[in-house]
């Protein structure tokens, strides 16, 4: 009788991991995209290997400290609603049960159980664990596996920075005439490969993704070679 909500567990517990994993995509294209750009407007305005150095490791750094403020931020807003519902669904266990029995026959009814059959599951349930069961099935939360801002923040630091290193390295490498090239040519082929990785997590043809994210970057790039180039040819 268990069967069903042991069946969703998994399967909200692979979503969970696939939607971290598409963050982490997402993470790094940001890296990608912001620091390209950054690095790619500086070019436009010197050549100079230090210069290029200085503004890629400190956007690197600025945009992976903010994505990882703001994940922590988010999550922890995110913790501190589940552990309020819990408290409540705690509290009303305690005061309401026989109420609380019937809601939970309720919801397992409204998932395709007869009404005798998500009875008795729900008495089930309960006598197992009362709270885990409604959590899992009203509201939609594992109280043994609440998120966890630090692990979100560390995440995203990761993700940001692994994407931020790949236009940072291509544009201090390479001698100053390959700069460019080798910098927008590595550029465009991980977004390329972001984009397409995004897709197939999220079950979307692959095509239009990988064209977004191209030219998103294409014209991030574009926008910003063009101010540097302005501000240098000014003496900025």
């Amino acid at each position: 009788m268990t069967e069903p909500t042991h069946a969703e567990t998994r399967a909200g517990s692979l979503g969970s991991r696939l939607n971290r994993l598409r963050a982490a995509v997402l993470g790094a294209n940001d890296g990608i995209v912001s620091t390209a750009g950054l690095v790619v407007g500086v070019a436009g305005a010197t050549d100079d290997r230090s210069a290029l150095l200085t503004a890629g490791l400190a956007g690197l750094l600025a945009g992976s400290m903010s994505m990882a403020a703001g994940e922590y931020v988010s999550v922890s807003t995110q913790r501190d609603s589940e552990k309020a519902a819990l408290a409540l669904e705690r509290r009303e266990l305690r005061e309401q049960p026989e109420a609380e029995l019937a809601e939970l026959t309720e919801l397992l009814a409204e998932r395709g159980l007869s009404g005798e059959v998500a009875h008795e599951a729900a008495v089930q349930l309960t006598e197992r664990d009362a709270l885990k069961a409604h959590a899992r099935v009203e509201l939609g939360i594992d109280p043994d596996d609440l998120t966890n801002p630090w692990h979100a923040a560390w995440a995203s630091f990761l993700a940001f920075t692994a994407g931020a290193l790949l236009p940072l390295l291509a544009i201090v490498l390479p001698p100053s005439d390959r700069r460019l090239p080798v910098t927008v040519a590595s550029v465009l082929a991980a977004l390329a490969a972001t984009g397409w990785s995004s897709a197939r997590l999220g079950a979307a043809a692959p095509g239009r993704a990988v064209l977004r994210n191209v030219g998103g970057g294409v014209l991030a790039m574009g926008v910003t070679y063009l101010l540097g180039s302005l501000l240098g040819a000014a003496g900025a």
